[in-house]
């Protein structure tokens, strides 16, 4: 094993273990904050104190291990984030993806985060919380859930595949070409569902229980991870145009790589929405 190659396991195995960590947090409140205990970011944007211990958590355990990497985390703490240099190594973390979900004890919600090193995402680690189930991956290493080797589900036509989406929650201009773009997947594929976090869905995409995911207005933290996994899961990640690197785009798509075109097509009208 080369030396890149032993720094990526080392930060999966950290990042699972800073996971674990702050999964115990989340499990252990979830459901049991009150309406004072959360604050407005933004329109149908919040965050509560347990987003900010678990991200403090997530992050000491990394600096912990590698003390020159920066982070680019969701929440406004001081993270050594990003700054007007370029990062070699760049963590990206969302301490809770699915917040909304967290605060009324309603599964999923989950632990994300991915390591990129120059601008390659290479390792990611989504804890779904509420099911005790770890989904981590390594560039060229393959998918593992619990520990075990895992991988995309096989539907060949969207007609035979179940299709996660995200509803828009921050703007709403779209809504109507959003409904008419949602109509057509309804149409087309045997079932459509909405758990609540991207993490969440790119890694039941990764792991075959869904066979594609698409939704606007995320950010890098969302997806970063489940980016790898469904990558090392044997899928294909794109933006509605195709291309092939989405973590900043706010628009993505994901499958099992063998009904990615059919998803392009049907989401060919959203191609400029990012919001």
């Amino acid at each position: 094993m080369n030396e890149e190659l032993k720094l990526y396991e080392q930060a999966r195995e950290t990042g699972e273990k800073a996971a674990r960590k702050a999964g115990e947090l989340i499990a252990r409140t979830a459901g049991k904050i009150s309406p004072d205990e959360i604050r407005e970011k933004g329109i149908n944007d919040i965050v509560t104190a347990v987003d900010e211990e678990a991200q403090r958590v997530i992050v000491e355990a990394i600096l912990e291990v590698f003390p020159g990497h920066k982070i680019l985390a969701e929440e406004d703490l001081d993270t050594r984030g990003v700054d007007s240099e370029p990062a070699e190594y760049l963590w990206i973390i969302d301490p809770i993806d699915g917040t909304t979900n967290f605060t009324r004890g309603i599964p999923p919600y989950a632990v994300s985060i991915a390591l990129a090193h120059k601008n390659r995402l290479v390792v990611g680690v989504v804890l779904d919380v509420a099911n005790n189930d770890m989904y981590t991956a390594v560039f060229g290493r393959g998918l593992s859930v619990n520990g075990e080797p895992a991988g995309i589900r096989r539907s060949t036509s969207l007609s035979k595949s179940v299709i996660t989406t995200g509803f828009p929650y921050r703007s709403f201009g779209h809504v109507d070409l959003y409904l008419t773009v949602l109509k057509q997947f309804m149409k087309s594929a045997l079932a459509i569902r909405r758990p609540g976090s991207a993490a969440v869905d790119l890694a039941w995409v990764a792991s075959g229980r869904f066979d594609g995911f698409f939704e606007t207005g995320l950010k890098p933290w969302d997806v970063a991870a489940g980016i790898v996994l469904v990558r090392e899961g044997g899928g294909l990640v794109s933006n509605y145009a195709g291309d092939p690197d989405p973590a900043f785009d706010q628009q993505i798509v994901a499958s099992n790589g063998l009904i990615h075109d059919e998803m392009l097509s049907l989401l060919e009208p959203m191609s400029s929405v990012v919001d």
